[in-house]
């Protein structure tokens, strides 16, 4: 459990479409508590229907969305570790979050990944010689970061990323 720290303008554009975009601006010509409490709420299923799109074993999932701070409340409960890093990753990884408040249960406790994130011109295998010393070691990096990874080559700056204790 814990505060993730996130790079704000990087990440999924989830709140520039649909409901989520129209409370938003709802809120911008209306600053009321509604408003802005609707807003934060059509966000905050933004990011978890994007959580449940990846398929991730987790139970219980609970997302609040605070806009004007940035701030994204995960909860929840997942049998392992790796989901449990990939779900904040996934929240996190979301343009206009800043930061990931972790509530989510571990049933099944081991030690944390570290945490890379992605600089202008890293590629994955840059990022493996780095953690692994060998760049070969890269497919580590991308499947530990699958699903939210679709091809090993498509990283972007500001992107945080899972490396996996092993290598």
């Amino acid at each position: 459990m814990g505060l993730f720290n996130f790079i704000k303008e990087a990440g999924e554009k989830l709140f520039g479409t649909g409901e989520a975009k129209a409370a938003q601006e709802a809120a911008a010509k209306d600053p009321s508590a509604d408003k802005v409490a609707a807003a934060n709420a059509k966000a905050a299923e933004a990011i978890a229907n994007y959580v449940r799109t990846l398929n991730l074993p987790i139970e219980g999932l609970t997302v609040a969305f605070d806009g004007a701070a940035g701030v994204v409340s995960v909860g929840g409960t997942t049998p392992d570790q790796a989901t449990r890093e990939k779900v904040l990753l996934a929240a996190g990884n979301v343009a206009g979050v800043g930061e990931v408040q972790d509530t989510i249960v571990v049933t099944n406790p081991e030690p944390e990944a570290k945490f890379h994130t992605v600089a202008r011109g890293d590629t994955l295998s840059a990022i493996a010689k780095t953690y692994y010393g060998s760049a070969n070691k890269y497919m580590v990096i991308f499947e530990a970061n699958k699903p939210m990874l679709s091809h090993p080559d498509k990283i972007y700056p500001g992107q945080m990323l899972r490396i996996p204790a092993q290598g």
